[in-house]
């Protein structure tokens, strides 16, 4: 009796996907799951839907290294733009309590950048999708609840500002998992006492998988059809 032939997603591959522009992880998830016809499918790390870049896709037996992939370090650029906050810390909410920024200097936007450098303690967002007491924060934060978040110990590896053109500052982060760049945004517009959100953003790195490794959408659904079709 012959053994049917395998299915290559059940036995596992990693895809290496540039997330789209206002997708959510899941959207990108839910995408392949459907295109390859199997339920095991999942995302080592959330990017939010505002962000770009790499998201790594497990599928079968691979679900196994998810774990594995979203302790690895990762790499970010992105851009702030300072003189004004957000409820959320990024564009999903509108821009608030405007400041001037015009005292804000190369040199002192450096040193900050060197004060949140290393191990330090980030609070996360309250507009984020950690849970307390059984519900995730942002849920109660639309519902107009202020909830006191433990801060956690995270490590920024490298944190520079690579173009300054005010009031917009280009930024590259390398830094453990759990790192909410939103709120690196946030401190970092404290810390220059005019207030910052987080603009832009792009996830270019996670361990060793760069993005330009990684495929389209489009790509990644062409691929899965060759693929099927070589079963």
């Amino acid at each position: 009796m012959q053994q049917a032939p395998k299915n290559i997603f059940e036995e596992g591959q990693v895809l290496l996907i540039n997330k789209p522009l206002e997708w959510t992880s899941f959207d990108v998830v839910r995408k392949i799951r459907s295109a390859i016809k199997i339920k095991k499918v999942g995302h080592a790390g959330t990017l939010d839907p505002l962000a770009t870049g790499m998201l790594i896709l497990c599928t079968g037996k691979f679900t196994k290294r998810i774990n594995e992939y979203m302790a690895q370090e990762k790499e970010y650029t992105g851009t702030f733009t300072l003189g004004a906050t957000t409820p959320t810390y990024d564009l999903e909410s509108d821009p608030q309590d405007l400041k001037d920024y015009s005292a804000v200097t190369p040199e002192q936007l450096n040193t900050i950048a060197q004060q949140f450098t290393g191990e330090i303690l980030q609070v996360p967002p309250m507009h984020s999708a950690i849970k307390k007491d059984g519900k995730r924060v942002y849920e109660l934060a639309r519902k107009g609840q202020t909830i006191e978040l433990e801060p956690r110990r995270i490590v920024i590896k490298e944190f520079e500002f690579t173009r300054i053109e005010m009031p917009v500052v280009h930024f590259r982060v390398v830094c453990s998992t759990g790192t909410y760049i939103r709120s690196l945004a946030n401190d970092v517009g404290k810390a220059a006492g005019c207030g910052a959100y987080l603009n832009s953003l792009c996830r270019t790195r996670i361990g060793s998988f760069t993005l330009d490794k990684s495929m389209t959408m489009e790509q990644a659904l062409e691929w899965v059809k060759e693929m099927k079709n070589e079963e």
